[in-house]
C-alpha cells in the first residue's frame, strides 16, 4: 500500500494501527501551517482507510510539541481589510485551526496519544482529541496561550475540562503553570507513565495491536457512542445506544466471538 507522504508528519502502517509522529524535531516539533494542515489530511485519511484501526499520535525527537509556531501570528491579520473584515477574516482562520484539530477527535478509529518531555499550547489542544494519552516521566503540560496575552482558542478550554475536571483545568488555564507527569496522571490526564520514549512507545503500540484484534466495527460504535455520551445527556445516550446496536451490531461478528468462546485476539474480523 502506498501511503500518504506529508512534509511535516511520518506515517507508518503496520499490524492495522497506524504510527503517526510529529516530524519537525529541529523546531520542537512546533505546529506550523503546514502541520496544521497535514494533521488534518492525516486522520481524514486514516478514518477512511479500512486497514487502519488504531491510531498512536506520537512525535520525534526530544520534545513531542512546543505548540503553535509564533510565526503563525504574523500573518494572522490582514491589515488591508478595514476592522470588521478583518475581525471576520481571523474568526474564519481560528475555526481553520479548530476544524484541523477536530478531525483527530472525529476520526473513528481510536487515537492514543503517547508524549515525552515538551507538551505545551498547541499540543495540549492537540492530545485533548484523543481517545487516551501517556507519557515520559519527564514529560510536563501548559495551558501556555494565558502567558502570550491570549485566550486559548482551539479546543483545550472546551475538551480538557471533561478530562481533568473543571477547577484545576481554570487553574492551568489562568496561570500557565506546569503540570507534571505524576500530577498528569493523578489527575487522569494520562492513563501511563513510562521511563523513557522507547518503553512508552512500546507499552502504547502493545495496546494498540490489541484494540486492532477486537471487531472493529465494535470499535467504531464504542468509540462513536462515547463521544456522543459525552455531550447529550444519560438518556439521549442510552437511546443513541440502542438505536446503534438495532441497527449496527454484527450478527456475523458475535457469533464467531460466541463460537471462539471470548478468545477473540486471533479472530479474523473484517475491516
Amino acid at each position: 500500500m502506498d501511503l500518504p507522504r506529508f512534509d511535516t508528519l511520518a506515517l507508518e502502517l503496520a499490524d492495522h494501527v497506524a504510527l503517526v509522529e510529529l516530524n519537525r524535531p529541529d523546531k520542537a516539533n512546533a505546529m506550523n501551517a503546514a502541520m496544521w494542515r497535514e494533521l488534518e489530511e492525516c486522520f481524514r485519511w486514516c478514518d477512511r482507510e479500512p486497514a487502519v484501526r488504531v491510531v498512536v499520535l506520537a512525535a520525534r525527537g526530544r520534545h513531542f510539541c512546543a505548540g503553535i509556531d509564533l510565526q503563525m501570528f504574523t500573518t494572522l491579520d490582514d491589515q488591508s481589510l478595514e476592522p470588521g473584515r478583518r475581525a471576520e477574516h481571523r474568526r474564519d482562520h481560528i475555526e481553520r485551526l479548530q476544524a484541523n484539530l477536530t478531525a483527530i477527535e472525529q476520526c473513528r478509529k481510536p487515537v492514543l496519544a503517547a508524549v515525552q518531555y515538551t507538551c505545551i499550547g498547541g499540543g495540549v489542544d492537540m492530545i485533548s482529541c484523543c481517545d487516551m494519552r501517556y507519557c515520559t516521566e519527564d514529560a510536563y503540560f501548559a495551558i501556555k496561550e494565558i502567558e502570550l496575552g491570549m485566550v486559548a482558542d482551539v479546543g483545550t478550554l472546551q475538551r480538557l475540562p471533561r478530562l481533568i475536571g473543571d477547577g484545576l483545568m481554570r487553574e492551568l488555564a489562568y496561570t500557565g503553570r506546569r503540570m507534571d507527569a505524576a500530577e498528569a496522571q493523578r489527575h487522569g490526564l494520562v492513563n501511563q507513565v513510562h521511563a523513557t520514549r522507547e518503553d512508552m512507545l512500546a507499552a502504547v503500540m502493545d495496546i494498540a495491536r490489541t484494540i486492532a484484534r477486537r471487531s472493529p466495527l465494535a470499535i467504531r460504535g464504542t468509540k462513536e457512542v462515547l463521544l456522543y455520551g459525552r455531550d447529550h445527556s444519560v438518556a439521549d445516550g442510552l437511546r443513541y445506544i440502542a438505536n446503534w446496536n438495532a441497527g449496527m451490531l454484527s450478527a456475523d461478528d458475535l457469533t464467531r466471538s460466541v463460537m471462539a468462546g471470548g478468545k477473540t485476539d486471533e479472530l479474523p474480523y473484517a475491516d
